[in-house]
C-alpha cells in the first residue's frame, strides 16, 4: 500500500500507464542519465539509478541545509519568547495578569489570515523569491523587540511577525516537492523540519549563555532577540540570491540532469511540473472531503505543537530547577523530538505508509500528557522528565508526516499548496488556544493545560486511524474494480489530470 491512498486527483480508471513528459520530451544523453523510446505515442523513459541518486545527493547537499537553517530562524524568531519570560520581560515591560498570552495569542491570527495569499504568491512568483523575503520580514520583527518599552509596542511586533512567519513553513513543504519524489520527501523534509527541534534545543542552550550577561545597556533578554533577529536578516540576503526556482532550472545542474530533474517531477510527483497557478482550479481540493478531515486533524494536531513548543521552559519549570537550569533542561527534549522525527520518517518512507505513522505522534503526545498531569512531579522528577520526551516526541512527528501525506497525494501543485497554506496556518491557529490554557492561576501544575492537550492528541488519532482506515478500504474497492492489484508507483502523476 503506497501512501495510504493514490491520490485526491486520482482518475476513475486504475490501469497502469507509461510515462509521459507532456510538453517537454527527453533526450538520450551520452552518459545514460535518461534513455526515450517511443511506443505507441507514449515516451517510455529508462532511468539510471546511479544517475538519480547523483541527482538528489546535489539537492540534499545544496539546498536542504540552506532550506534547514532558514527554518531554524524561523523557528527560532517564533519561541523566544519562552526564554525571554523566564529573565523577567514580564517585569521589563510590566505586564499585567494576562497579557503575556495575549501577546501569544495575536501572533496567530494575522498567521492564519495571510497565509493562504502569501502562498499563493509563492506559487506565483517562486518560493525562491517569496521565502527569502519572508524570512527577511520576521528577522526585522524580531530585531525590533529590543526596542519595545510596553505591552503595546509588543502586540503589535507580533502581529507583523505572525504575518511574515505565515506561509513559510507550507511555502517549503510545496518548495520540496518540486525537487524530491514522493518516497523521498518524508525523510527530507523531517531532516528539515528537525531543524526546528534543534531551534528549540539552540535556543535553550543560547539563552543560558545570554542570560550570563551582566552588563550593557540593555537587559539581558533583549541580547537573545539582538544576536537572532541580526542573523536571520544576514542569511536572508544569501538565500535571496542562492536558490533556485526549481529543480529543473538549477544553475547548478547540467543540462542531462535538469530533464531528469524534470522527469522525475513528472512521475511521480505533479501532474504537470511548473504548471502555473489557477486559482479556481486550485481550490476544488475542497470538494474532497478527504481535505476537510485533513484539517480536523491539523486542529488536533496544532494544540499539543504550539503547547509544547511555547511552554516546554514552563512545564520543565515545574521540576524545580532554577531559571538557567529550566533552560538548559529543555534542550535534551528537544533533541529527543528531533531524533524520534527522523526515526519514523525514514522508516515512513522505506514501508510507503504514511497514517500509522502519524497515529503513533498522537499517541505519544497524548500519553505524556497524562503522565506528567497524573503523577507527583516533585518526588518522581525522572518519571516527569520522561514524559517530557514523550511530548517533544509526539508533536514533531506528526507535523511532519500529515503534511507529507496529504501532499503525496495530491497531484495538482496549485492544490496542493492551496491545502498546504491553509492546513499549516490552522495548526498554528491552535496558538491561542494553547496560549490561553496554560494560565498563571494554574501554576505550576497547569493540569487544565496538560488535559485539554491531552484530550486533542486522543482526538486526532482516532481521525487519523479513520482516515487512514478509509483509504484502505477505497483502494482495496478500485483493485477489485479494476481487476488486479494496482500500487501508486504504477501510475505516473502525469497521468493523475
Amino acid at each position: 500500500m503506497d501512501f495510504d491512498k493514490r491520490s485526491h486527483d486520482s482518475p476513475e480508471s486504475d490501469d497502469k500507464h507509461s510515462a509521459t513528459t507532456n510538453e517537454k520530451i527527453l533526450s538520450a544523453n551520452e552518459s545514460g542519465h535518461v534513455v526515450t523510446a517511443e511506443e505507441d505515442g507514449s515516451t517510455m523513459a529508462i532511468v539510471d539509478p546511479a544517475a538519480e541518486r547523483a541527482l538528489t545527493r546535489k539537492f540534499d547537499l545544496r539546498i536542504l541545509p540552506v532550506l534547514a537553517i532558514m527554518y531554524l530562524f524561523n523557528s527560532l524568531d517564533k519561541s523566544n519568547l519562552g526564554n525571554a519570560k523566564t529573565a523577567g520581560l514580564e517585569k521589563t515591560l510590566r505586564l499585567k495578569d494576562g497579557q503575556y498570552n495575549t501577546i501569544l495569542s495575536v501572533f496567530f491570527v494575522p498567521y492564519v489570515l495571510t497565509a493562504p495569499f502569501l502562498g499563493i504568491l509563492g506559487k506565483k512568483y517562486g518560493p525562491n523569491r517569496v521565502l527569502p523575503l519572508m524570512m527577511f520580514a520576521f528577522g526585522s520583527c524580531t530585531l525590533l523587540v529590543t526596542a519595545v518599552k510596553d505591552f503595546g509596542g509588543l502586540v503589535a511586533l507580533r502581529w507583523f511577525l505572525g504575518m511574515s512567519e505565515s506561509a513559510f513553513f507550507p511555502l517549503v513543504i510545496y518548495y520540496q516537492t518540486t525537487f524530491y519524489r514522493r518516497g523521498e520527501l518524508a525523510r527530507r523534509l523531517a531532516i528539515f523540519y528537525a531543524a526546528q527541534s534543534i531551534a528549540s534545543a539552540f535556543s535553550g542552550l543560547l539563552a543560558f549563555g545570554v542570560f550570563q550577561i551582566r552588563t550593557g545597556s540593555m537587559v539581558n533578554w533583549r541580547y537573545l532577540f539582538v544576536i537572532e533577529g541580526t542573523l536571520t536578516i544576514l542569511f536572508s540576503f544569501f538565500a535571496f540570491f542562492y536558490l533556485p526556482q526549481s529543480a529543473s532550472t538549477a544553475r547548478f545542474l547540467s543540462q542531462s540532469e535538469k530533464d531528469l530533474a524534470f522527469y522525475r517531477m513528472q512521475v511521480d510527483s505533479s501532474s504537470v511540473v511548473n504548471e502555473k497557478f489557477d486559482l479556481k482550479e486550485s481550490f476544488k481540493i475542497f470538494k474532497h472531503w478527504t481535505s476537510w478531515m485533513i484539517l480536523a486533524i491539523e486542529i488536533c494536531l496544532g494544540v499539543p505543537l504550539q503547547s509544547v513548543q511555547l511552554f516546554l521552559p514552563q512545564i520543565v519549570g515545574r521540576l524545580g530547577y532554577s531559571t538557567v537550569k529550566t533552560n538548559l533542561y529543555t534542550v535534551a527534549p528537544n533533541i529527543g523530538g528531533a531524533v524520534m522525527l527522523l526515526l519514523l520518517a525514514f522508516a515512513s518512507d522505506h514501508i510507503r505508509w504514511r497514517f500509522p505513522f502519524v497515529a503513533l505522534g498522537f499517541l505519544f503526545t497524548c500519553l505524556g500528557m497524562v503522565v506528567y498531569a497524573g503523577i507527583d512531579v516533585e518526588n518522581q522528577v525522572k518519571v516527569a522528565y520522561c514524559a517530557t520526551f514523550m511530548m517533544t516526541w509526539g508533536t514533531s512527528a506528526p507535523s511532519v508526516l500529515l503534511d507529507v501525506w496529504y501532499n503525496n497525494n495530491i497531484a495538482h501543485e496549485g492544490r496542493r499548496v492551496v491545502l498546504t497554506s491553509i492546513g499549516v496556518p490552522l495548526a498554528n491557529l491552535m496558538g491561542v488556544v494553547s496560549s490561553n490554557i496554560f494560565q498563571n492561576k494554574d501554576a505550576p501544575k497547569y493540569i487544565p493545560a496538560l488535559a485539554t492537550t491531552a484530550a486533542f492528541g486522543a482526538v486526532g488519532f482516532t481521525l487519523t486511524l479513520l482516515l487512514g482506515v478509509y483509504m484502505m478500504f477505497d483502494n482495496a474497492r478500485r483493485d477489485r474494480k479494476a481487476g488486479k492489484k494496482v500500487q501508486v508507483r504504477d501510475i505516473p502523476t502525469g497521468k493523475l489530470k
